[in-house]
């Protein structure tokens, strides 16, 4: 049962850096807060070591990169190694440019990664060094579905097996693997997609559940997962007539701000390859 691993958020509120993308930077603070966790932003090169340094975990996001960010990112991330600290990579848009696949790249060379989230596209890419990622889309070819699912769960294994993190794929179905198991989670709503950071915040919040419960690193990623799904499909049920996407944003939030262990247990739709 994954439940423990949200209420262990919350008796533990994990502080988060976050080093994301300036689309989403608000959004992500938001669901930390609303899981039990506590956000903290900083991309500045100058700034980010005494920062990441009184936090539990490091969340890099590369939705939107600069020279300055990109610095960031590697000062932090060493020093989130250095001392030991749970560290994300979401590697939005590897793929759609040399920059990106290119700093994805770089940082995987320099730095060990708890975990890794992205869509499917995305983790091909910085599995195989080029991909087909169109923006920050997963490439129909690339989706997901009952059909691939051998065979996705095995590149996963084998690209954690390979990387010594956790690998995340979310999608129409949502994947989170060690070398040896992999959750397959159905939970979540279509209309998810219509929403733009729906993926940044759950790298966000699945920063906090790994620094939370840093002794089981893929049952903290997968209750992660479950929880963002669940609260997709909360929050879709509670939709009135005339109310759109933003609406639906502020509705998941307050679904995970209103969930716990239990309700997570009791909706979780997984099961363990």
């Amino acid at each position: 049962m994954l439940g423990k691993y949200f209420d262990n958020v919350r008796k533990n509120v994990p502080l988060v850096h976050n080093i994301t993308n300036y689309v989403t930077v608000n959004d992500v603070a938001n669901v930390l807060l609303a899981c039990g966790g506590s956000p903290i932003m900083s991309d500045e090169p100058e700034d980010v070591e005494d920062i990441t340094s009184i936090c539990g975990g490091l969340n890099i996001n590369i939705g939107t990169l600069n020279k300055s960010s990109i610095e960031g990112m590697y000062r932090a991330g060493r020093k989130a190694s250095q001392l030991g600290h749970v560290v994300l990579l979401d590697p939005v848009g590897a793929g759609a440019s040399a920059l990106r696949t290119d700093t994805a790249a770089g940082l995987m060379n320099e730095i060990r990664f708890t975990a890794i989230r992205g869509n499917i596209s995305e983790i091909k890419t910085i599995a195989l060094g080029s991909g087909t990622t169109k923006g920050v889309d997963a490439d129909v070819a690339d989706a997901v579905t009952e059909e691939t699912l051998d065979q996705a769960v095995k590149f996963v294994k084998d690209l954690a097996e390979k990387t010594g993190s956790v690998i995340a794929v979310t999608g129409a179905i949502d994947l989170a693997a060690d070398s040896e198991r992999c959750f397959v989670i159905r939970n979540g709503h279509p209309e998810m997609g219509r929403i733009t950071g729906t993926g940044c915040q759950l790298s966000g919040m699945m920063t906090a559940f790994l620094a939370a419960s840093p002794e089981a690193k893929l049952e903290a990623a997968a209750a992660a997962i479950c929880a963002m799904g669940l609260a997709g499909e909360i929050a879709w049920s509670r939709m009135q007539d005339g109310e759109g996407n933003s609406t639906y944003r502020n509705r998941i939030i307050d679904a995970i701000y209103n969930m716990d262990g239990a309700m997570l247990d009791k909706g979780a739709k997984y099961e363990v390859r």
